[in-house]
């Protein structure tokens, strides 16, 4: 057999193959009797329509290995290019010059190639940032990022911050305002919806504003947006108090029970609910004969000892009549 000829397995009704050899014909014409032939994108294989016979067989399907129903979705699992972010003002569409001077081989460029480089970084900043929303995006999502950085929020938390800011800008509550305040607002908002949330006091710590500022902004931002924000649950908190405590599994849970027949008890409300969880964990402590102080879990709660000893209290009162 030489190199042109290719073997050919006919179906029959019994499902017996047979083998034989034959000259290579043109394309998509079955060699047998030269009727036109029918791909199985199923089986990978091009059969006759008149006699069955498979004459060529191991297609390569070039299209994606999952299905899409509408553009949308489509367009979410398409694989060119880099996904696309909202924790970045361009969607990270635009191209990024990396700022290490080296190579493809990993050399150091020359001087000469060092400032080109140098100038080519420049110009791609100004033309990623072109408009003055986009300057505005640019500088709002950096602050998210650096700020949830710092305290530890997770990815969702940035995205939905992100959405959050986006939908300020475009409704125009930015102008008259410091973008650092309505980014933490931002940040704040996005954390409570992604059930992370974090207190205002720890948003000052890392916030380039003051608390009343970015407090205000916050407030304005909800009302104008009309963001659905339902009051924090305590229990949220326990388990990054418990952490940053080192406290065992079993005071971790007793805390959570005991926030739980709180709030059967109405015991949250009008309550900070941090110092409702450092008064959880302190109360569970004690329970559980773990050995941790009031002044421990306040300086990580941030809150005053004064407070735990109060609401404490209040939660075992609480958990004995549910009991």
């Amino acid at each position: 057999m030489t190199s042109t000829d290719r073997t050919i397995r006919t179906r029959t009704s019994g499902s017996v193959e047979r083998e034989e050899s034959t000259e290579q014909t043109e394309q998509g014409r079955c060699p047998e009797c030269g009727a036109q032939g029918v791909t199985d994108e199923k089986h990978g294989e091009t059969v006759c329509q008149e006699c069955g016979v498979v004459f060529e067989e191991g297609h390569v399907d070039r299209g994606p290995e999952w299905r899409s129903f509408d553009a949308t979705e489509k367009a979410e699992k398409s694989r060119v290019g880099s996904p696309t972010t909202e924790l970045l003002h361009d969607k990270g569409l635009s191209s990024v010059i990396d700022w290490q001077d080296r190579d493809a081989n990993g050399q150091t460029l020359s001087a000469r190639k060092r400032e080109k480089m140098s100038r080519l970084r420049t110009w791609d900043e100004r033309f990623r940032a072109q408009s003055a929303q986009d300057r505005n995006l640019k500088q709002a999502l950096g602050e998210i990022d650096r700020m949830a950085s710092a305290l530890g929020v997770p990815k969702n938390a940035r995205k939905t911050a992100s959405v959050i800011y986006r939908r300020a800008l475009e409704a125009e509550l930015i102008p008259g305002r410091s973008i650092e305040a309505m980014a933490t607002a931002s940040l704040y908002a996005g954390a409570r919806q992604a059930d992370v949330p974090r207190t205002l006091d720890e948003l000052e710590t890392v916030s380039r504003v003051d608390r009343k500022e970015f407090a205000r902004a916050y407030r304005y931002v909800a009302r104008e947006l009309e963001l659905a924000m339902e009051p924090t649950d305590p229990t949220q908190y326990v388990p990054r108090l418990s952490s940053d405590l080192d406290l065992p599994e079993e005071t971790e849970q007793r805390a959570a029970e005991l926030l739980e027949a709180g709030k059967a008890e109405a015991v949250h409300s009008g309550k900070n609910p941090v110092g409702l969880a450092a008064a959880a964990i302190y109360a569970a402590g004690r329970l559980t004969n773990t050995d941790v102080t009031q002044h421990e879990v306040a300086d990580v709660a941030d809150v005053s000892a004064v407070t735990i000893r109060d609401r404490y209290t209040e939660l075992l009162d609480a958990a004995e009549r549910a009991a």
